[in-house]
This record gives C-alpha cells, sequence and structure tokens, in this order.
C-alpha cells in the first residue's frame, strides 16, 4: 500500500517535467516562457482580486512569441483551475500584447432563477453567457496595448 502511495506520488511529480519536455518539443523556449508567464499570471490576479477591486489590477507583458503560443495559455489555464474572472483577465492581457482589445464582461442572472455570476472575453464564444444579464465592461487598458518602447 505505502509502495502504492509512492509510486502515485512519483508519477504526479514527474508530470510537470513531462509537460515541460512536451512543451519543448512542440513549441520550443517560447512555449515554455507563455505557459510559465501564464502561471504567473493566475497566481498574480488572485492575490490581486483578494486584495482590491478590478480596475486595480496589473498584469505584465506577455513574454515574446507568447502571440503563437493561444493553446499553451489555454492549456495552463485550465490547469490551474483559474475562474472565470481570473481567466478573462489573463486573456485579455494577452491578447492585448497582440494589441487587440478585448473588453472583459461580467453578468449575473436574476435571482429568481438562481443567482449566478460569470465573467467572459467579448468577442469569444462562451454558452454561459447567453443566459446573463451584463452589469459590467472592464475594457483593456490603454498602457496594456502599448508596443515595447511605447508609453501610452
Amino acid at each position: 500500500m505505502a509502495d502504492g502511495r509512492a509510486a502515485t506520488a512519483a508519477g504526479r511529480a514527474g508530470s510537470p517535467l513531462r509537460a515541460v519536455v512536451r512543451l519543448v518539443r512542440r513549441g520550443g523556449l517560447p512555449a515554455v516562457r507563455t505557459a510559465l508567464w501564464t502561471a504567473r499570471a493566475v497566481r498574480s490576479v488572485r492575490r490581486q482580486l483578494t486584495r482590491g477591486d478590478l480596475a486595480s489590477v496589473r498584469l505584465p507583458a506577455a513574454p515574446p512569441g507568447a502571440a503563437a503560443h493561444r493553446q499553451v495559455v489555454l492549456g495552463v489555464l485550465r490547469r490551474t483551475e483559474a475562474n472565470c474572472l481570473q481567466r478573462s483577465l489573463v486573456l485579455q492581457r494577452w491578447y492585448a500584447g497582440q494589441r487587440i482589445r478585448r473588453a472583459v464582461v461580467i453578468g449575473v442572472t436574476p435571482p429568481s432563477t438562481g443567482f449566478h455570476a460569470h465573467a467572459w472575453l467579448d468577442g469569444e464564444t462562451d454558452a454561459e453567457r447567453e443566459e446573463m444579464t451584463e452589469i459590467l465592461r472592464r475594457p483593456t487598458p490603454e498602457h496594456w496595448l502599448a508596443g515595447p518602447g511605447q508609453v501610452l
């Protein structure tokens, strides 16, 4: 029984290493940098949302080459179990690095149908948004759209 638990733990411990090797094979160093940026961005946005409001969220720019690795970003968001708001904010920052404006939209369902809140990016397909009434829209911060060396 103890040997079974040790083998399971060893398998889990090797999993991140296997994931990094897979990333290097598929996308090289830019994919690894993108995965690390995404994991850090999720952790950062979680901390910031617990300490402040939505308007005060600040995220660093994605690394060079991240634009080619949308699937890497989505995979890390899934593995880190980012909630809909965290996911939307990280993706908003990722899109801003490509100078694409995407507003984060927050919607709710009426209390009479069982209150539920959800966040998504404007312009992306999301099945849950059809049931929601929009209550807030956060546009892409202008300074997120600035290119390297530019200040807005």
